[in-house]
């Protein structure tokens, strides 16, 4: 939530704020993940300059709103925005993107004793859907653990909540909260192009389990007479192995994949994302994820299945001319993201992407993959702050 409305934030600090008093000057820096506190005036001058520097930037950035992101060589690349509330809307357009990738709904859902009404889940998605005006909008359904949900009874204390009942899982277990959140999507979904995306999707029958309520939600409304978006397109997230291993066999199912890079990491990698105990064997550079990310996107090329990547990793400059290497044409990242990858794309070609991927498959370490990546993005972009 932070990086999407361009707050810095560091988390996994420690104790930190036990070493912290009322007027203390304190640098937050959110690019290298650091906290640094009584700066002397040597340190507070450069962290100044960078901050002009990125001003700098962001107003050269600006005047990439209106040009498509096509790279040197004629490859038109679709930047979609992600957006966590209704009032996001205005930053997906204020910077270009050309639509709405990942609708993330769990708001409705947070801080409430009850479960929200249909119709509060058809205001805050209508509102949304004529707000873009005829863009796309990717509503994903509900993607919180069974332990951020007041109003279930009773949730059984998990010891790894990332391994239980979340996400799909929890939407499955709790069939009515899934069917009233479906038709008001549904509903919302005569108003513009609105897609549904299923999260956590790890075996096909959990897929068909997911269609067969939003069959039965079809059917409440046509019985009703409410109009929806019969021709929906269905699709689902690319987040855990066992989907990326079945990746041949969701293709007849779907007509879209997200892949979803927070997860994804923390599940190929066995490492809890929120540890700060594990959190330097989390990195979207591994080679093992770009493995997993490669054999995604090929799959989907491969069947015609349009295919598109969310999460940190997609928003980094850092990545994109090896994901664009790799075979991805689509992103869909944090609003403020979008104007930097909206440079970069129009500054290379893909055969120049083609060949640093080439070059990543051989390496061995998360560490060589992300110094390589670093020297080329410098070459493209010496002013980028890595």
């Amino acid at each position: 939530v932070a990086e999407g409305l361009g707050i810095p934030g560091v988390v996994g600090i420690g104790p930190f704020l036990t070493d912290v008093s009322g007027g203390d000057t304190v640098i937050i820096d959110g690019d290298q993940g650091q906290i640094v506190l009584h700066p002397d005036e040597e340190t507070l001058a450069r962290y100044r300059h960078e901050v002009e520097e990125q001003r700098s930037l962001a107003t050269k950035l600006e005047m990439l709103r209106e040009l498509p992101a096509i790279t040197k060589d004629g490859e038109l690349i679709s930047l979609m925005g992600n957006i966590e509330f209704p009032y996001e809307v205005e930053q997906c357009q204020e910077r270009g993107a050309d639509g709405i990738g990942l609708y993330r709904t769990e708001f409705i859902y947070l801080g409430r004793d009850d479960d929200p009404t249909e119709e509060l889940h058809f205001e805050a998605y209508s509102g949304v859907v004529q707000a873009m005006k005829g863009q796309p909008v990717i509503m994903r359904t509900l993607d919180l653990g069974a332990d951020k949900m007041r109003s279930l009874p009773n949730p059984e204390d998990e010891r790894n909540p990332f391994l239980g009942l979340r996400s799909i899982r929890l939407a499955l277990r709790n069939r009515d909260l899934f069917g009233t959140q479906l038709r008001a999507i549904l509903r919302a979904s005569s108003m513009g192009e609105i897609r549904i995306m299923f999260p956590l999707i790890s075996t096909i029958i959990e897929l068909r389990q997911a269609r067969m309520v939003l069959a039965d939600a079809m059917e409440d409304l046509e019985e009703a007479g409410i109009a929806f978006d019969r021709d929906m397109k269905v699709g689902m997230m690319v987040e855990v192995p066992s989907a990326i291993m079945m990746m041949d066999r969701f293709v007849e199912e779907v007509d879209f994949f997200s892949i979803g890079t927070n997860d994804l990491i923390q599940y190929c990698l066995a490492v809890d994302r929120s540890n700060k105990d594990v959190a330097n064997l989390y990195t979207a550079s591994d080679p093992a994820v770009v493995r997993m990310i490669e054999m995604a996107v090929r799959t989907a090329n491969e069947h015609d299945i349009p295919v598109s990547l969310c999460g940190q990793m997609g928003g980094n400059p850092l990545y994109t001319m090896l994901l664009l290497g790799l075979g991805l044409r689509s992103f869909s990242v944090t609003p403020t993201a979008v104007p930097e990858l909206k440079r970069v794309c129009r500054s290379v070609s893909i055969d120049q992407c083609e060949r640093v991927a080439e070059q990543v498959r051989t390496m061995e370490s998360a560490l060589a993959i992300k110094t390589f990546l670093m020297e080329e993005l410098s070459k493209v972009f010496p002013e980028f702050p890595l």
